[in-house]
């Protein structure tokens, strides 16, 4: 599951992100709110961990704007310690509220039982039209595509080899095949066309384009997106 950890001190995000990637969590990075939210809306989010007082939008703002977007849950952090602001954060949509200082297998323990609920409870409806291998994420209702959580720029025809090759995990298009259904023509001159797409897809996609992890040749037959 992804959790959006957002806090304008830099040390307690990096800290936060150690103990929820040692649970197997993936983490999504901001550092004030409006950076949370943009986050929130190309990523799937499933909880955020939100501190209050933050510069460009305090965590209130960005709390209340998220509401409007979608329901996850969100555990407030912060250094106020009085009644009133708990309250007044839990009022105005924070799911959880934790204070400064805090320890680590309390916040974790309040992650897992909030992820639980939201689960259980049927919070976490499945969007339709995601499709996902490894980190390797293309949201096909926003026209996204992600990796590791970071934006991935691509064409339109780009984006549709991968769409086509995303909703088929593991099978293998032959060259034909591929132009075929992105192209909506009959084949000619088909291979250099899609070769030169499928490099550059993988530009953008591996870490080592000599070495895909993603993007896969089956030698003498195609390309196919590996399962992770």
């Amino acid at each position: 599951m992804n959790i959006l950890v957002c806090d304008d001190e830099h040390e307690i995000v990096e800290a936060i992100e150690i103990y929820l990637k040692n649970e197997g969590y993936s983490v999504l990075k901001a550092f004030d709110g409006e950076q949370a939210l943009e986050k929130a809306r190309v990523n799937d989010v499933h909880l955020v961990i939100m501190d209050i007082m933050m510069p460009k939008m305090d965590g209130i703002r960005a709390m209340m704007r998220l509401r409007e977007m979608c329901n996850i849950p969100v555990i407030v952090l912060s250094a106020k310690t009085e009644d009133t602001d708990r309250i007044s954060g839990l009022s105005l949509g924070a799911d959880d509220y934790i204070t400064k200082p805090f320890n680590p297998l309390e916040l974790l323990a309040r992650v897992k039982s909030q992820l639980r609920r939201y689960t259980e409870l049927g919070g976490a409806e499945p969007r339709q039209n995601v499709y996902k291998t490894g980190g390797l994420v293309l949201d096909d209702e926003r026209k996204t595509v992600t990796l590791d959580g970071e934006d991935v720029r691509m064409t339109p025809v780009q984006y549709r080899i991968l769409l086509l090759l995303m909703k088929n995990v593991g099978r293998v298009f032959s060259i034909d095949e591929i132009y075929e259904r992105v192209w909506n023509e009959v084949p000619y001159n088909a291979d250099n066309t899609v070769a030169v797409h499928i490099r550059n897809i993988r530009e953008k996609i591996e870490i080592n384009p000599r070495e895909p992890q993603y993007l896969k040749v089956v030698w003498g037959i195609g390309y196919k997106i590996e399962k992770q």
